[in-house]
């Protein structure tokens, strides 16, 4: 029996499934709607699709590292409670997405929600998630996920705040042991609390600093009294000011939270360890993951969700 556009339409109107999945559902059915409404249904499709209308800024990160320790992923499932981050069955969930994305090739989220969950054959990542909707009962969202490998050293991990801030550093060096890997995990940590945007200065854009340089200068000549001073104490200023931003937006450049004198930078705590073990140290990048960054969450009263479910 052929499936007409129109019958795709009502039956996603209905039930708030994808349209691919409607399509399926009536081509199973032979184009029975009550049929094709309870078949999404027992596959938890329609649930989920009618979820996902709401707001999932809540959530885990996880990082997960290889046994050799020179590849590591960290990933990001959104739920819409944080009640429901803190579930047993959702951290079991996060694990094995991370375990999923540890192996994959994909190249973006399409690509991974497409590709076979490694779990349970004959499913796909997206299938896999639809169903846990259903078991869990809130939206649920795979948002990100990033791989970093080094073949000349090793990649370390940090998950702070039980899941709520991922961190992974990629460290070259020749000399792995203990003493190094604790250095990985402080710098690790360090990004987790700072917030660094660069891993050094070499990777801010000349442009980003014109702007900046820019920004300041109007801020300076708006200024009644500043504006007043030469222009070579103006220009010192400027490069005074945008140094500064650099020591806080550039890891390297970061004074080191835990140094005893207060002085020393994470770049020195480097060549610190790298001296002291013999060891060719270079910091080449990092990742950090916090939970719900850049997701606008909806703000709702508590007596407003009551009334807006008693009206349902």
């Amino acid at each position: 029996m052929a499936i007409t556009a129109a019958q795709v339409k009502e039956l996603r109107e209905m039930t708030g499934a994808g349209m691919m999945d409607c399509k399926k559902a009536l081509t199973e059915t032979n184009g029975d709607m009550d049929q094709a409404v309870e078949y999404l249904r027992e596959k938890g499709l329609a649930k989920a699709q009618k979820k996902a209308s709401r707001i999932a800024a809540e959530g885990l990160c996880k990082t997960l590292v290889a046994e050799d320790g020179q590849s590591a992923v960290v990933v990001e499932v959104n739920s819409e409670t944080d009640f429901v981050a803190k579930n047993e069955k959702f951290q079991n969930y996060v694990a094995q997405v991370a375990e999923q994305a540890l192996k994959t090739e994909a190249a973006d989220i399409e690509a991974f929600l497409a590709e076979e969950w490694i779990h349970e054959a004959g499913k796909s990542v997206k299938d896999a998630l639809a169903a846990q909707v259903a078991v869990i009962g809130e939206n649920m969202n795979i948002r990100r996920f990033q791989q970093v490998k080094e073949d000349a050293g090793f990649v370390a991990s940090y998950i702070h705040m039980g899941g709520k801030i991922g961190v992974l550093v990629d460290v070259q060096s020749d000399v792995v042991n203990d003493s190094v890997k604790d250095m990985a995990k402080n710098i690790a940590m360090q990004i987790a609390a700072l917030k660094p945007q660069y891993t050094s200065r070499d990777e801010v854009s000349a442009e980003y600093i014109e702007h900046e340089k820019e920004v300041l200068l109007a801020q300076i000549k708006n200024d009644p009294k500043e504006s007043q001073k030469p222009e070579k104490v103006i220009a010192g200023m400027v490069n005074g000011r945008i140094n500064k931003e650099l020591k806080e937006i550039c890891l390297l450049d970061q004074v080191y939270v835990k140094a005893e004198d207060g002085k020393q930078t994470v770049g020195q705590y480097v060549q610190q360890i790298a001296k002291e073990n013999g060891a060719s140290i270079v910091i080449k990048g990092f990742v950090r993951y916090e939970t719900g960054e850049g997701i606008e969450k909806k703000q709702e009263d508590f007596a407003a969700e009551v009334a807006a479910q008693m009206n349902m």
